[in-house]
């Protein structure tokens, strides 16, 4: 398909051709793989799972995958159909009423913008193993040191992705593929090489190491917790439909970037995570359990000093260009969002630049209240879990606002795949399983639990109920922004529209 059909596609929906043109293949699957971003997300989150269940938490992974895939199918039906930017705020707006739409596309922008705040807090847990000199504030060993210098370091992340991503998609596009093949081939190898450090047979991933132990519901509490692990990894595939507007032949395109994504995801995923258990040189070190320890202690002491740096350096850039790809699907969703007149401030936000042909302005105030919220917690040590875990849940229900209206549309016959891609008579039964399985994960993502959301010392309150209280915080803050102000200007701004013969 030439980009000018794909132009014409747009066209019909009364939008004009405004974003660059220029993603191809490579680029759409290097945008879902990164925003999900292997390195990133069981460096970041393995010490947490480990922790919480023992070497059998592995089996979250498959568990997470599975379900997941449900929802990537259907994402995948609805990229062929509509492959627009903003990718699951359009999504609602072809299936649902105007009220779910936006609350869906209000849900994931505020999802996104505390996602990119989170992973950049990534940072934290590989860069001052690999050089002292990046625990800049105070040893590391002070109340407040890991925390303040997360923050420090995240912040000169966020500062890094605005500027690529207001330059351009073309740059973005090119330092995220490069980096995706990177992190790619030092998956592969990481994998190789901890395959070549097993001390132990596959049974270990049945243990359960005592972690459910004194529990009322036994291991299955214990396991609940700690498939948050996975839950929280395996998520943004629908990041190479959110490009549609700057990819070529998006109808078939997208759908296949988003399967490739996931796929490739929990196979080198669950094989890095796998190995490494069967890897550690002793499965009863408390560190492993800990965010100063967790994986990258495993790669360390089974790989060597030295080899294990050039693993978590790899890391390093797998951080770099996850936060790359969530800052750039973030500003889609403003830009898909504000372009129908559906943000405050509409007419700025849906601004491109005449050369760049990039949403500069959505660029800059998404980086800058992703700092903001860093700096919000600047006094609190239990930040990584509190604001992962609202994102994460921000993001399930999104997910859920789109497969919710598409399952009704289905019930009512009104559901017309495109011949791009579709699941035929398997859509049903699917589009129900990833129903079913969003809302068990929100459920589970959002219950307060003490012993995720509230740990250790000092308790709040306000930390274990953080994430339920802030949900519904966003829920209602944008139902009343929506009813109240957005649903009354809402329409094409003409800038954007296609013009009237």
């Amino acid at each position: 398909m030439s980009i000018h059909q794909d132009e014409a596609d747009l066209a019909e929906l009364g939008y004009r051709q405004s974003l660059q043109r220029s993603v191809g293949r490579f680029g759409s699957f290097a945008a879902g793989v990164s925003y999900i971003s292997i390195l990133t997300g069981t460096f970041q989150l393995f010490y947490f799972g480990f922790g919480s269940g023992g070497p059998a938490y592995w089996w979250s992974w498959p568990m997470v995958f599975a379900g997941q895939l449900m929802v990537a199918l259907c994402f995948a039906e609805l990229a062929a159909r509509y492959p627009y930017a903003g990718s699951v705020y359009n999504w609602s707006k072809r299936l649902g009423s105007a009220t779910v739409s936006w609350l869906a596309g209000w849900t994931m922008l505020i999802a996104s913008i505390v996602t990119l705040s989170a992973v950049v807090l990534a940072y934290q847990l590989t860069l001052p193993q690999l050089w002292s000199g990046f625990q800049v504030v105070g040893d590391g060993n002070g109340t407040y040191d890991f925390a303040v210098n997360a923050i420090v370091l995240g912040t000169v992340l966020i500062v890094f992705t605005t500027v690529v991503n207001a330059y351009g998609v073309r740059l973005m596009s090119r330092i995220n593929s490069v980096g995706v093949f990177i992190e790619l081939v030092a998956a592969v190898l990481l994998v190789v090489l901890l395959a070549v450090n097993v001390r132990r047979g596959p049974s270990t991933l049945l243990e359960t190491a005592g972690t459910g132990d004194g529990r009322s519901s036994g291991y299955l509490g214990a396991f609940l917790v700690a498939a948050l692990a996975s839950g929280y990894v395996m998520y943004g595939f629908d990041t190479a439909s959110s490009l549609g507007e700057e990819t070529k032949d998006p109808r078939r395109t997208a759908p296949r970037a988003i399967l490739a994504a996931l796929g490739a995801s929990f196979v080198i995923g669950g094989l890095i995570l796998g190995l490494a258990i069967l890897a550690a040189p002793d499965l009863s070190d408390e560190r492993l359990g800990l965010s100063s320890g967790g994986l990258q202690l495993i790669v360390l002491q089974s790989l060597g000093s030295t080899l294990g740096k050039v693993f978590l350096t790899c890391v390093v850039i797998a951080v770099t260009v996850c936060a790359l790809a969530v800052h750039t699907a973030t500003i889609r969703i403003v830009f898909a969002m504000a372009r129908d007149n559906n943000l405050p401030g509409g007419s700025v936000l849906a601004r491109v630049h005449p050369v760049r042909r990039t949403p500069v302005v959505p660029a800059v105030a998404i980086g800058v209240l992703a700092v903001l919220i860093l700096v919000v917690n600047v006094r609190q040590p239990q930040i990584f879990t509190v604001v992962t875990s609202l994102a994460i849940v921000l993001v399930y229900l999104a997910y859920l606002l789109v497969t919710g209206p598409m399952l009704v549309a289905r019930l009512r016959g009104q559901w017309e795949p495109t011949a791009s891609f579709s699941l035929g008579r398997w859509g049903l039964p699917i589009n129900v399983a990833a129903v079913g399985w969003g809302a068990a994960m929100a459920i589970n993502l959002g219950w307060p639990r003490q012993e995720v959301y509230n740990a250790t010392e000092p308790f709040h309150w306000y930390l274990q109920y953080g994430a339920p209280l802030a949900v519904g915080a966003v829920l209602l803050g944008g139902l009343a922004l929506y009813r109240l102000r957005q649903r009354h200007r809402t329409g094409v701004l003409p800038e954007h529209a296609v013009p009237v013969e």
